[in-house]
């Protein structure tokens, strides 16, 4: 057991986890220095945020050791129950928050926090790595392929969390669960499916971006979706297909229909909308025909995306208005430029640009950050903390902290790709996707390219829940990873 337990730590990965204390330092001083004079508290004086982080941070160490000594076996065998235990918790969460229980209080417009006297915990952090877990599980198993039936199974385990985790209010957490898209994608999800995902994504952001503009009696943004639409449509004809020569055609069809249209409006009004009506009519019957005649059901599947893809861009509005929370909807209008409200929804952006903006070059040096220190940015130790880091150590800072995020998230993928199992594999991809889209999202979010959605900066933003649940979140991978040549 002795010798078991030394190789393990000999094969652990000592450069990923010199990246995970890297960060966790980096984290350290960006919240001393977001939070150093808002808790009228010492660097080290548990009271405060810097030294309560402090204490979170040693725990951590303690939560390192159980994960790694515990056999590896462990996490695979209790993959199941360790989801089904968080699903539980997140579903107490909602009773709680139902009931109008005292455990689980209203933080900032959300129930999503359980309350157990002085700790506080948030079980979507942890439901996270249990996720990751069951569908590393699910996929190991023998002979496993991604066919519709286990397609459809594994996104049952993506959306339950996530379901539970909207009725908690808490958005932001929730979307971070379309990270484990890219690890179906890597076992063998049509790229199709992903294309379908970042239309919709495109679909959604220019129809209300574009909503309320009007050329002539033709609303653009219905014109552009329906134009991407049919230009995607002919592209994939060529690419799914191999079809070079139709898809020629259906170009020549789109770019003749709309010419046609654009000389008779010289003489009549005409909404461009029904022409393209028209066009995707067209383009559906003629796809049809050719899939019978050559019995290639690419063609009328192609066909069927150009027809949901209306369907969506007339469900756009739809769920804006009925849907999306009141300030979401503002926050989205903000980030694409629909409204300027500096003082209300577009407050926290607009001082956390300034925040980064005033750093320079250099920055203003460790706690001598003017905007922090005056509290101009809200929630500028959690889910705004980069703006700290661009303010106190300015754009050489906050490039090397990008940086050594991005190598840090490559060696999660280099090691995912190297493990000798599904279950390894798929876990580490896992964990790569799920640091990848909170870097993205968050950066995103405070540069202003994103809503405000609430998201925290792994190991950077303040919190005991967000640093446990990345913490064992990287060390199980860590775990798995080093028992690759352990010889038991």
């Amino acid at each position: 057991m002795r010798n078991s337990k030394k190789s393990l730590w000999q094969t652990v990965d000592w450069i990923t986890i010199l990246f995970f204390i890297l960060l966790v330092a980096a984290g350290w001083f960006s919240i001393c220095g977001a939070s150093y004079d808002f808790d009228n508290a010492g660097l080290f004086d548990p009271s405060g945020r810097p030294g309560s982080q402090l204490i979170w941070i040693g725990s951590s160490v303690v939560l390192i050791f159980i994960i790694m000594m515990l056999d590896d076996k462990f996490y695979n065998v209790f993959a199941y129950l360790i989801y089904g235990f968080f699903i539980l918790l997140l579903i107490a969460t909602i009773i709680g928050a139902v009931a109008n229980l005292p455990f689980v209080p209203d933080i900032k417009g959300s129930r999503s926090w359980l309350v157990l006297g002085p700790i506080r915990l948030q079980p979507a952090e942890f439901a996270k790595f249990a996720t990751a877990l069951a569908l590393a599980k699910f996929m190991n198993g023998y002979g496993f392929k991604l066919t519709p039936r286990n397609f459809f199974i594994a996104l049952l385990l993506i959306l339950v969390p996530m379901l539970c985790i909207l009725l908690q209010k808490e958005t932001g957490s929730a979307l971070v669960y379309l990270a484990f898209f890219f690890v179906l994608y890597r076992e063998g999800m049509s790229g199709y499916i992903l294309l379908a995902g970042i239309c919709a994504i495109v679909y959604f952001v220019t129809g209300i971006k574009y909503s309320e503009d009007v050329v002539g009696i033709t609303p653009l943004g219905e014109l552009l979706v329906m134009v991407m639409t049919l230009i995607i449509s002919a592209a994939l004809v060529g690419a799914v297909a191999k079809d070079k020569r139709n898809m020629w055609i259906l170009l020549g069809i789109v770019a003749l229909g709309y010419l046609a249209a654009y000389i008779v409006s010289l003489y009549i009004p005409l909404n461009f909308v029904w022409v393209s009506y028209g066009l995707i009519a067209v383009l559906g019957v003629y796809l049809l025909v050719l899939s019978l005649k050559k019995w290639v059901w690419s063609y009328a599947v192609i066909a069927l995306f150009s027809v949901l893809s209306v369907g969506f861009l007339y469900s756009v509005d739809y769920v804006f208005d009925n849907i999306l929370e009141p300030h979401q909807q503002v926050r989205i209008k903000v980030s694409l430029g629909l409204e300027d409200d500096p003082s209300g929804a577009g407050y926290n952006v607009n001082q956390s640009k300034i925040a980064i903006g005033s750093g320079g070059l250099t920055g203003k040096g460790f706690l001598n950050g003017t905007q922090t220190k005056l509290k101009y940015v809200p929630e500028q130790d959690t889910d705004f903390i980069f703006c700290t880091v661009g303010e106190e150590q300015g754009f050489i800072g906050a490039s090397a902290a990008l940086i050594l995020f991005g190598l840090f998230i490559l060696r999660l993928i280099w090691l995912a790709e190297r493990q000798n199992s599904t279950f390894g594999r798929v876990y580490g991809y896992s964990v790569a996707s799920i640091f990848f889209f909170h870097l993205l999202i968050n950066i995103g979010m405070v540069l202003g390219i994103t809503p405000v959605i609430g998201i925290p900066l792994p190991f950077f933003s303040y919190g005991g829940s967000s640093l446990w649940g990345f913490t064992i979140l990287l060390f199980i991978f860590l775990r798995l990873d080093a028992s690759r040549k352990v010889k038991h």
